[in-house]
């Protein structure tokens, strides 16, 4: 059971194939196509499969920080420091209460995380966004005891956490197949 998005058939998410190959070359004309880097504009890919709920994350920082440079000052540095602790809270940022979901895996990645020297194991991915365009990955996994009590995906308190994300594009498979939807602040539901 590695990664359930990869495993599962994602027909609609050229988006998960073309960040699982990044760097692949042969996989970058996806991202033109999908406006991968669009600001206010995020992406979520969600898989419900038993009680095993999966979501991949994508969001340009300027969404979630409010820049994109590396953070120097003691103000960016709080402001990536806090994104990064709601991040962290998958349960309420994606208002998962309801299946009695618990998180067994959260993994943040960002040019803008990287922090000190160079530790970061994704840095072949990240080292093209420098001075460009940075975004935020974040990939979740949960074990949701009550799976059958997820009814809906609710993004009300994403976007209120984070205000300068506008829409987000969401790919989501469940018990009753692929469904796509693009939500936003005043329609954050999608049904599963």
């Amino acid at each position: 059971m590695r990664h359930l998005l990869l495993a599962l058939p994602f027909a609609l998410l050229p988006l998960a194939a073309a960040q699982a190959h990044e760097h692949g070359h042969d996989h970058d004309h996806h991202h033109d196509s999908l406006g991968a880097h669009e600001h206010g504009v995020a992406s979520l890919n969600v898989a419900l499969d038993g009680n095993l709920l999966e979501l991949q994350f994508d969001s340009p920082a300027m969404n979630l920080v409010g820049f994109e440079h590396a953070a120097k000052s003691d103000a960016d540095k709080a402001k990536v420091a806090a994104a990064k602790r709601e991040l962290e809270q998958p349960v309420s940022l994606f208002a998962l209460s309801s299946g009695d979901c618990k998180a067994t895996e959260v993994e943040l990645q960002s040019p803008l995380f990287a922090g000190k020297g160079h530790d970061h194991k994704h840095d072949h991915h990240d080292h093209k966004h420098e001075g460009e365009h940075s975004d935020i990955h974040a990939h979740y996994r949960f074990e949701c005891a009550k799976a059958n009590e997820l009814k809906q995906l609710d993004l009300a308190e994403l976007f209120k956490r984070f205000p300068a994300t506008e829409k987000i594009q969401v790919q989501l498979i469940g018990p009753n197949g692929q469904q796509g939807a693009e939500l936003t602040a005043a329609q954050p539901r999608l049904s599963f």
